[in-house]
């Protein structure tokens, strides 16, 4: 059952950021707002006009474009989708029994989506049932799909990475990549590199070995021992450019400026402004959204050519940790509008309608600029938790 919430400000949908921001060009407003009974929604993605939300239960539930109202749900015999990444018709989704499930889905009048196959797939000996040994010891935490080559990746909280190839449903490569759980993983659509994270603070680097199946470690990223929790790329207008984004669990987004045609990356700095841990991230043409556990979510632009961000607003609309994130274009004029997806430990799942107004002078809520950026915090008002979340952290840690 869900519970549908008028947005804030009824006689005039469009306002400014409440808080104060270093830059009054971004205008949004919160366009529907639903209390879910099902549980924490894990997950979010977006594919056809549709939005999926994996949690919980053992739904999928598929909601229209960009008002929200749900047009159907795929039905699993397992619960507990801590993950979901749909590309076109493609739906992958990992649930508790540590298996991945791959749909296809139709939008037309209705909504209907058809299982297609398990990874991995049943053993063919059913008198004498195994363990596969191709599937993850703990519940898979993140997904990426590389579109060239048919792809799916699956990073686990049993340190492993294992590459699937869709196209006849085997794992082509399993390799441990961390030494603690692997949090995020990313594909550069561009280069096929893998970027991935984890709970030991580390970012790294990956590269199919040429010819084969088999992945390489070609770079470590560790700017600070802080827990990683999400990873997001935003490529640049030059196609050999691109900046890689972490959120840690001190509240920090650390980047990394690719170099040129090489496949290294520098640490070009970092963006400060959330309290608590960043729990999720997503790029998007120059854009950076951040959700964090202090109940925000920030909207970071990266000026063209250079390192420099700066934090347009803060949506502060939850009253629990966003737990993650998705975002999409709406529409590229002079004004550039985004649809932005929330959902939070609250058990409140949000829409956001974001415009971009063109660049002015700019203010830049960057590490350096400590005398602006404690302008910012002073001016902004301590982050209210929900009880209910409260409890469920005192009790254990419920992140993982």
């Amino acid at each position: 059952m869900h519970t549908i919430m008028a947005p804030p400000s009824p006689e005039s949908p469009w306002t400014l950021s409440p808080l104060q921001t270093p830059s009054p060009s971004l205008l949004y407003h919160c366009i529907a707002s639903l209390h879910r009974h099902e549980g924490t929604i894990y997950s979010i993605t977006v594919s056809k006009g549709v939005v999926f939300t994996g949690s919980e239960s053992s739904r999928i539930h598929a909601w229209k474009q960009p008002d929200c109202m749900e047009r159907g749900h795929v039905k699993t015999n397992c619960g507990e989708v801590r993950a979901i990444l749909a590309y076109g018709n493609m739906l992958f989704s990992a649930h508790k029994d540590h298996k991945i499930r791959i749909w296809n889905f139709m939008v037309s009048d209705s909504f209907r989506s058809k299982k297609v196959s398990s990874l991995p797939r049943k053993s063919s000996f059913l008198l004498f049932p195994r363990t596969n040994t191709q599937q993850h010891k703990h519940c898979v935490s993140c997904m990426a799909y590389y579109h060239a080559e048919g792809l799916l990746y699956t990073g686990s909280h049993d340190r492993t990475v294992k590459a699937w190839r869709v196209s006849d449903k085997k794992c082509v490569d399993s390799f441990v990549a961390h030494e603690d759980n692997v949090t995020s993983i990313l594909v550069n659509q561009d280069d096929g590199c893998v970027f991935t994270s984890s709970s030991d603070g580390s970012v790294k680097i990956w590269r199919r070995v040429y010819m084969e199946n088999s992945h390489t470690l070609t770079m470590i990223l560790r700017f600070q021992p802080s827990p990683i929790n999400a990873l997001a790329l935003s490529p640049s207008f030059n196609n050999n450019h691109c900046f890689l984004y972490s959120g840690s669990s001190d509240g920090t987004i650390n980047f990394w400026e690719k170099e040129g045609m090489s496949y290294r990356f520098n640490h070009g700095g970092s963006l400060q402004g959330h309290r608590f841990s960043v729990l999720c991230l997503v790029a998007i043409e120059k854009l950076i959204f951040s959700g964090s556990e202090d109940t925000t979510i920030r909207i970071w632009r990266r000026e063209e050519g250079s390192c420099y961000h700066e934090c347009l607003a803060v949506l502060d609309g939850h009253r629990g940790p966003v737990k993650c994130l998705a975002a999409c274009l709406e529409m590229e004029k002079v004004v550039m509008g985004f649809l932005v997806y929330s959902a939070s430990l609250d058990q409140t799942f949000k829409v956001w309608r974001v415009k971009v107004l063109p660049d002015e002078k700019i203010c830049f809520d960057y590490v350096d600029q400590s005398e602006c950026r404690t302008k910012i915090m002073e001016s902004e008002m301590s982050p209210v938790l929900s009880p209910s979340w409260v409890k469920k952290k005192i009790q254990g840690n419920f992140f993982r």
